[in-house]
């Protein structure tokens, strides 16, 4: 007796328990993704219009990529039925590039327990406006499906048009120092979108015109002197030409050298993001002077510069819409460099639990973190709780499921994969030996819906192979259930010993 026999007789397509990872997983993402919820889902979510931050701490499986790919979902269906309040969603859940060039800048040789702790939040902010920035020049310059569109930014010509002379000088500064496509040459990037935005800097080439324009002059005076037969004269004063030529060029000169220094400032104090000191130089030698005048620049080792220039970010988009940016942090134990280790996670993580950070106006952070890092915060001092402000953060401590939670998952999905007009429960899969207290106590304890998944897929495999299809059986006995409970938990608690993180 096979398994898909089995299925047929109890009227599902295909099997509900294949997948165990959200993220791929295409029962959830195109079925169950609108109808089933953890239930904390409304505090995690808050209202799309007015952002909140909300930190929570689960096991390995139990939800915290589903909880994210639920989050995005129902923004983008918020911003699509209210285009004038939408809510800019950044994805800060892939760390392995910022940790890999942090590592670079800071130390290749020394250990990485040593360098992390070094992190800090103004190295999140720049990460954090480096996909962001990217996310709206990409839809800007592109105007087609691509991945900012994916995150909800869709932008028309018109919408372009709103920004006022001084948000475009925002936007082109917020590019030059933040942009991170790697899809063409950064300078020809930010020169196009320069365009898209009708945003000229004539005053920037005063200084270079001046140097040609005395240039001219005094290799054309000597010219003419030549030309008169008047060699005495040119051999006598040359010098006075060379000096009219000499401080024609100073003021560029000048220019040159200070936006180089400044270039080099920046690019060393961006450690998180790639940008070559000669190519910002030259991003830079397109403002004007008093375009830069008393801006704030990522040159420093402070953050008062980084919230201003999130302050310059949120300005920007709630010009084109958004009342609200939404950050979601996931998947911080999957970095190659950190793998899995919970003192390293502690040490990329801590910085950004700041009050002042997770509650500026219309800005929130959805932390999706492994359970691990509950025992470093029961730990902390009164100092890290008076800058975190946990009670002040939606904190959900661990992303519990009770057993009736865990059967309307798993009844979710049945339904999901069953054929049309079809209502299958799980409850008909087992013989009535099993009782419904009985399967809400063994659900239990398989903790997280990934458990589930994986058990039901295998208790089901082992009942069919227990039977031939000519004398098949389409309940699974009390028997089998227990055997294979007892077996998967065995095993599921040999193995929690090895691991380090969920």
């Amino acid at each position: 007796m096979n398994f898909q026999e089995f299925l047929d007789h109890h009227s599902i397509l295909s099997n509900p328990f294949a997948d165990e990872d959200a993220q791929t997983d295409p029962v959830f993402k195109t079925r169950c993704i609108d109808n089933t919820y953890h239930p904390s889902w409304d505090k995690i979510f808050g209202i799309p219009n007015d952002p909140s931050t909300s930190i929570v701490f689960g096991e390995k499986g139990a939800g915290k990529t589903a909880l994210r790919l639920q989050i995005d979902r129902h923004l983008k269906l918020h911003n699509d039925s209210h285009p004038n309040e939408k809510c800019f969603v950044i994805h800060y859940d892939d760390f392995n590039p910022y940790i890999d060039r942090f590592c670079e800048r800071v130390g290749k040789r020394r250990k990485l327990a040593k360098i992390l702790p070094e992190y800090q939040l103004w190295d999140h902010m720049d990460a954090i406006l480096s996909i962001g920035v990217t996310q709206l020049v990409d839809a800007i310059l592109a105007g087609k499906a691509n991945d900012a569109n994916e995150s909800g930014v869709h932008l028309t010509p018109a919408d372009v048009k709103r920004f006022d002379r001084f948000e475009k000088r925002d936007l082109l500064l917020l590019t030059a120092f933040y942009d991170g496509s790697t899809a063409e040459n950064v300078v020809h990037r930010w020169l196009k979108l320069r365009k898209r935005l009708r945003f000229w800097t004539l005053r920037s080439w005063w200084a270079m015109l001046d140097g040609w324009f005395l240039t001219v002059v005094a290799l054309g005076g000597l010219a003419v002197f030549m030309f008169r037969g008047q060699s005495g004269v040119v051999a006598q004063y040359w010098w006075v030409a060379l000096l009219v030529v000499i401080f024609g060029w100073i003021p560029w000169l000048w220019r040159f050298l200070s936006r180089w220094s400044l270039a080099r400032g920046i690019s060393r104090q961006l450690r998180v993001t790639q940008k070559s000191p000669s190519m910002l130089a030259r991003i830079l030698s397109h403002f004007s002077t008093t375009s830069l005048a008393d801006q704030p620049l990522p040159n420093r080792e402070r953050t008062d510069d980084r919230y201003a220039l999130l302050g310059k970010f949120q300005s920007l988009v709630k010009t084109l819409g958004f009342v609200g940016i939404v950050v979601l942090v996931d998947r911080l134990d999957e970095p190659y460099l950190i793998n899995g280790s919970s003192e390293l996670m502690r040490a990329m993580l801590w910085p950004m639990l700041d009050n002042k950070f997770l509650k500026q106006p219309g800005f929130g952070v959805k932390f999706l973190l492994p359970s691990e890092l509950t025992e470093y915060i029961e730990r902390e001092d009164r100092d890290f709780y008076q800058r975190a402000r946990l009670d002040k953060q939606n904190m959900v401590p661990s992303l519990n499921w009770t057993g009736e939670a865990l059967y309307d998952v798993a009844n979710a999905r049945i339904a999901a994969c069953a054929n049309d007009g079809a209502s299958p429960r799980l409850k008909d899969l087992f013989n009535e030996e099993l009782s419904q207290t009985q399967l809400y106590e063994a659900l239990q304890s398989l903790r997280v819906p990934r458990h589930v998944f994986r058990f039901l897929y295998r208790m089901i495999v082992a009942h069919c192979n227990r039977h031939t299809s000519d004398e098949p059986e389409w309940q699974i006995s009390k028997d089998v259930f227990q055997i294979e409970l007892a077996v998967f938990n065995r095993e599921q608690t040999a193995a929690a010993k090895g691991i380090g993180a969920g």
